[in-house]
């Protein structure tokens, strides 16, 4: 599946930055550092016109939850911006924001 359209899918760059919060703040944890770094290579992808990861690449890297959640998003940006708008809300309400991000944990330690 090609990812390079995503960027042209939403309804304005506003519902763009909210989904790509949602992806930060809920999905990509920096303590899983492998899945991390896929997850905000698709979050650059967002709004990009060239595709810098796959679904290969996310199958590969990404834990099941979250796959079929981005693989929800996928479906949602080329259907219909009411979709993102409901793919937003379940997952605010699925996955909560990350408190405790690894670069934290390393900080309070060095403290």
């Amino acid at each position: 599946m090609i990812l390079a359209d995503l960027a042209n899918g939403f309804r304005d760059d506003e519902q763009r930055r909210r989904v790509q919060r949602v992806i930060h703040e809920r999905l990509a944890d920096d303590r899983a550092p492998q899945e991390c770094r896929y997850l905000m290579r698709f979050w650059w992808q967002l709004a990009m016109a060239y595709q810098e990861v796959s679904m290969d690449d996310l199958s590969l890297n990404v834990g099941k939850p979250k796959l079929d959640v981005i693989e929800t998003l996928i479906r949602a940006i080329r259907l219909s911006h009411a979709d993102i708008d409901a793919w937003i809300t379940t997952t605010q309400q699925t996955f909560p924001v990350i408190q405790n991000r690894g670069y934290k944990v390393a900080e309070d330690n060095d403290a």
